[in-house]
């Protein structure tokens, strides 16, 4: 049997905010989304990254593995899409789990249930980005469908896998009293869901669209206010949902 092997696109040893206590995150290459705000364009090509086997990303994932246990920590697969490449993103999360290692996945649960779902038997936490609730504003979004991040979601709660909802609050986009409530609503309904991210729209990898002579969709759009971000987590915790800015 050939050797599992992935397409790379960086590692983050100590990562903070993809998941509980301190993270190996492997960031996945390839993604099937164009998302306006997306801050690694870098990782859309499924053909570019380098090359790992399961077995060289678990070396790198022992190094670290003590941070991790003393900080309640794990291993984050993101991306990118990590979905995209699911074998071997189910292995190596088997791999994890095996040597008691907390296992997570940050995605957009864009990748049919098919090909996901071999994924989520080995994780523990599902980081879930649901870019907007109205279906014609996700698609212009992000080119995609937001058929497939539902269809996710409940396949969640059908298998009792926790999930931390993510949403980027981007002004005069997402940043709506009426979108944000219509999303407050549903993960209200969601059984395995721990909490919700708010994550403030910012201009970080702009520059990363202009180097690799892409259009940047959202030049001009500042960060939401202070006021603004406020009012999304109000929103939300009138919903008695937990949320973290």
């Amino acid at each position: 049997m050939a050797e599992l092997r992935g397409r790379i696109h960086s590692f983050e040893s100590c990562g903070s905010v993809d998941g509980p206590g301190l993270r190996f995150v492997v960031f996945m290459q390839g993604c099937g989304l164009r998302c306006g705000y997306c801050h690694n364009p870098d990782s859309w090509d499924c053909l570019a990254g380098r090359e790992y086997s399961v077995d060289e990303v678990c070396k790198e994932v022992a190094k670290y593995r003590i941070f991790m246990r003393f900080s309640g920590g794990g291993v984050t697969l993101s991306g990118g899409e990590p979905l995209l490449q699911s074998e071997f993103s189910a292995e190596l999360l088997r791999r994890c789990r095996e040597n008691g290692i907390h296992t997570a996945i940050d995605t957009a649960g864009s990748v049919p249930l098919e090909h996901s779902a071999p994924v989520f038997a080995h994780t523990d936490l599902v980081l879930l980005d649901i870019k907007c609730i109205n279906p014609g504003i996700y698609h212009e979004l992000t080119g995609g469908k937001l058929d497939n991040t539902l269809e996710t979601a409940a396949y969640l709660g059908r298998h009792n896998i926790k999930v931390w909802l993510r949403h980027v609050l981007i002004p005069g986009v997402t940043d709506r009293d009426d979108l944000l409530e219509r999303l407050a609503m549903y993960a209200a309904t969601m059984p395995t869901l721990e909490q919700v991210e708010i994550l403030p729209f910012h201009q970080i990898g702009e520059y990363k669209w202009r180097e690799m002579g892409y259009d940047y969709r959202l030049t001009g759009v500042t960060p939401p206010s202070p006021e603004r971000i406020e009012n999304a987590r109000r929103i939300f915790a009138g919903h008695g949902l937990r949320v973290v800015i």
